[in-house]
């Protein structure tokens, strides 16, 4: 998977648009992800990731880095042994493109 732009609330990957936070996985695009206190990421929130055993995980965190993940999410992370980034949208795009393997769970705006 790739991501071919990146814009407030708009993100196109391998050439489908998409208008709603979303995660990539390596062979498929879960649209319309919700985070149980929206603007906050929980370890519940990665389960989908997490299943998926990535070697990488990149957050996304809005345009504006708004949304924030939690101690608890980082120590599971940290538990899995899955390394992660949390930066920024544009930022965690970018660095998603550069990892053939990782997993993106993406904010789209804020």
């Amino acid at each position: 998977m790739h991501i071919d732009a990146y814009s407030f609330g708009k993100i196109v990957v391998d050439g489908t648009a998409y208008t709603c936070d979303l995660v990539i996985y390596p062979d498929h695009v879960e649209p319309n992800w919700r985070r149980t206190h929206g603007h906050h990421l929980e370890p519940d929130d990665l389960a989908g990731a997490i299943a998926a055993r990535p070697d990488h995980l990149v957050i996304g965190t809005g345009a504006h880095g708004r949304m924030t993940v939690s101690p608890e999410a980082r120590r599971l992370l940290r538990r899995t042994g899955i390394s992660f980034d949390v930066l920024p949208t544009d930022r965690a795009c970018r660095t998603f493109n550069q990892h053939s393997s990782a997993v993106a769970a993406l904010h789209l705006t804020c």
